[in-house]
């Protein structure tokens, strides 16, 4: 897969088929698209290209309503390289972008510049300055540009229509096992471990403490949570705590998690760690000596879930 950093650097000779979005989270719904998308550049012999964005446009269109992501620009990409795209345009949406006249977009971004063929667009698309086109306007310049468009429907999965939002929204909630069923994997967290206060060792818990590397990275509903991560290739359970830590009256939010059968210093190194059950909420308890009592019930928890 070839990455471009913005629509200037992109170039081909060859005619593109191309689609078009946020694409946050790289959901189910999008390995549709996505999974489209290959298949009628194979058929039409055209190159897959996809023209995603960031920052994400509600972002700077909304800025009073901050949007936090499901991926970060490096997962984004990762899921890309997976779906065998072969160009990926990630382009900085700014106020100017968005003011685009909606004829202008097309003719010489879509069609002089992306070389687009065909455009594989969402029911949903809008476009333009104040959003003010949809799929229906570009029908209408494909016949004038030379260009066609394929719709594809919304995907399903149990009567609801999958959506980066439903998505956010489940992660908030702590409903793990929904957000990973729309994903179609399992939702992580990445940064660099730092150190804690090491209360956690002298219980019998040592963790490692989290600093996310990407700001606009939706971190989920305070809580425990069932996780793994691969460590030189070997996968790990463990547990995570995402929360305050009350019972220590920390009052910072921090994410830790502690490993299972594992002793290895991790201090300023990277780490992703994936999601996969909510266990409970962050209780605050009397002592520490309650707190490691929970813990070892929290881990009999996540031993039988690994187990069954």
């Amino acid at each position: 897969m070839k990455s471009f950093n913005s629509i200037e650097n992109f170039s081909s000779n060859k005619q593109t088929i191309l689609t078009i979005g946020t694409f946050d989270g790289v959901h189910l719904g999008h390995q549709r698209i996505l999974k489209k998308l290959l298949k009628e550049s194979f058929n039409n012999d055209l190159q897959s290209t996809v023209l995603t964005f960031f920052p994400h446009p509600r972002t700077i269109l909304n800025p009073s309503e901050p949007l936090k992501l499901i991926n970060s620009i490096d997962e984004r990409i990762e899921l890309f390289k997976r779906s065998r795209v072969e160009n990926l345009i990630i382009h900085s949406f700014d106020k100017k972008f968005s003011e685009y006249d909606p004829e202008k977009y097309v003719s010489e971004i879509l069609v002089q510049k992306l070389n687009a063929k065909i455009i594989l667009i969402g029911h949903d698309h809008k476009f333009g300055r104040n959003r003010s086109a949809d799929i229906n306007d570009l029908i209408e310049f494909g016949k004038k540009y030379d260009f066609n468009v394929l719709e594809i429907k919304a995907e399903e999965l149990n009567d609801i229509a999958i959506s980066s939002t439903i998505i956010r929204n489940s992660l908030n909630n702590g409903k793990i096992n929904n957000a990973n069923t729309y994903l179609g994997y399992d939702f992580s967290i990445s940064g660099i471990v730092i150190k804690g206060n090491k209360i956690g060792k002298t219980i019998g818990f040592p963790t490692a403490n989290i600093e996310v590397d990407f700001e606009d990275k939706l971190i989920p509903k305070n809580g425990v949570y069932l996780v793994y991560s691969y460590i030189n290739n070997k996968k790990f359970f463990g547990m995570m705590n995402i929360g305050i830590k009350p019972t220590i009256n920390e009052n910072k939010k921090s994410i830790e998690v502690n490993l299972f059968d594992f002793n290895e210093n991790l201090y300023g190194k990277p780490i992703r760690v994936h999601l996969t059950e909510f266990l409970r909420d962050e209780v605050k308890f009397d002592s520490l000596e309650q707190l490691k009592g929970q813990l070892e019930k929290d881990q009999l928890m996540c031993n039988y879930l690994i187990n069954h």
